[in-house]
């Protein structure tokens, strides 16, 4: 693909940047990191200095400055070697960070935004209950007002950082009968669960940060794949929470989450189609060295044929991805965009990811190839920030309106 279509020459330095990061600083601890589900705090550090963690916020606010395609390029690039660094990269910017940049007050900005953006504290997103998870209007947390507080009792599951992170917007029923509109979004905190490594390391802890007593974490989730990431369930128990810690206006918090989706959907893209572009590069490299029958696999039409396929549905994939990140940046609405390139780049990860381990054979059903982890990785694309099921119906919606919704 001709990059000028969709990149400048600062785009082109942020790529450069990411892939030096991830080649030296990624790849060699990716597998280990896989096996033990270790937190790469390490390497938290150096991403934050780098600027990685912060990439679409003003500098006045800790973040590096930068427009929303250099951020969708870092995820894309970082994701072609591991996916869980990509993935703690698009969760803390778009779903920690960004409703406190895009809803909260300028209070709020200024209290929690640099210690976001500046990479000294991650921060996590909690929507997803256990019978709330497609039908997020289903929130059954509940926050009771108290005048000068709330006070939120419930339980948010598959929170990607919740055991690591120190700043959360979550939701919260505020007036029970009143449907989507009865949910209000907050911001709680508390410790990491890795204080003593953070306060040695110098990141991931802020002991002037006020914690809210009741937030805590609960158990870390086993994963397939993304096991260097952290998901656990948070927990709200009796929680004081001050009003001021209220995101946005009472009531809206279902609608502007939903907004939050939108661009997140356009990460996870961004995460699937570098999955399925490293995946791709490792096995054409393969193809191009091993021998069988006297001869380079590649040269056989199996390969090559599939090889071609992978080739072409990852340029397809960059063109959506890329659109919709220049709606997102524009300011236009891209709902159907965000949802279309969501629902093909997660699909083309998990077909790109199965042909380059089908072409690696038997070594590709092992852990010494890179492959058979970005298959594992792959999966939970489809399921992550929205179905694929999810994004028909949004794109189905889109295009078709009321007859949809009759």
């Amino acid at each position: 693909m001709d990059d000028s279509l969709y990149f400048n020459e600062q785009h082109g330095q942020v790529r450069e940047m990411v892939r030096e990061f991830a080649r030296t600083s990624v790849a060699p601890v990716a597998r280990e990191l896989d096996r033990t589900q270790a937190f790469p705090w390490e390497n938290i550090k150096r991403m934050g200095e780098l600027g990685l963690l912060g990439v679409p916020w003003p500098e006045e606010y800790g973040g590096a400055g930068m427009d929303q395609i250099s951020y969708y390029v870092t995820i894309h690039e970082m994701a072609k070697v591991d996916a869980s660094h990509a993935l703690t990269i698009s969760a803390h910017t778009n779903l920690g960070t960004s409703p406190i940049f895009e809803f909260g007050t300028e209070q709020q900005r200024h209290c929690y935004v640099p210690l976001l953006a500046s990479g000294r504290v991650m921060g996590g997103f909690g929507l997803t209950e256990a019978g709330a998870g497609s039908d997020a209007g289903g929130t059954a947390t509940a926050a009771v007002d108290r005048s000068s507080h709330f006070v939120i009792t419930g339980a948010k599951v598959f929170i990607t950082h919740a055991g690591v992170g120190e700043i959360f917007c979550v939701t919260a029923r505020t007036d029970p009968g009143m449907g989507h509109r009865g949910i209000t979004s907050f911001i709680v905190t508390k410790n990491t669960c890795d204080l003593e490594l953070c306060r040695e390391l110098g990141v991931g802890h802020v002991e002037e940060l006020p914690k809210i007593k009741g937030v805590r974490v609960g158990k870390k989730e086993d994963k397939m794949g993304w096991r260097a990431s952290d998901t656990r369930e948070l927990i709200l128990e009796d929680a004081i929470v001050p009003r001021e810690n209220m995101l946005g206006q009472r009531g809206e918090g279902f609608v502007n989450f939903l907004k939050t989706l939108d661009a997140g959907r356009i990460g996870i893209a961004a995460l699937s189609l570098g999955i399925a572009e490293g995946a791709y590069e490792a096995a054409r490299e393969y193809a191009g060295t091993r021998k069988q029958f006297g001869r380079y696999i590649g040269s056989f039409q199996g390969v090559s044929f599939q090889l071609a396929d992978m080739a072409t549905e990852i340029d397809a994939g960059t063109h959506l991805l890329y659109t919709a990140a220049r709606l997102k940046q524009a300011g236009k609405p891209h709902k159907k965009e965000a949802a279309m390139a969501k629902l093909f780049c997660s699909e083309l990860a998990m077909r790109a990811t199965t042909k380059a381990v089908q072409i690696f054979g038997g070594y590709g059903y092992t852990a010494d190839y890179p492959v058979e982890r970005m298959m594992r990785d792959a999966k939970v694309c489809e399921i992550g920030e929205g179905t694929s099921e999810i994004q028909r119906i949004v794109i189905a919606r889109q295009i078709l309106g009321s007859v949809v919704d009759a």
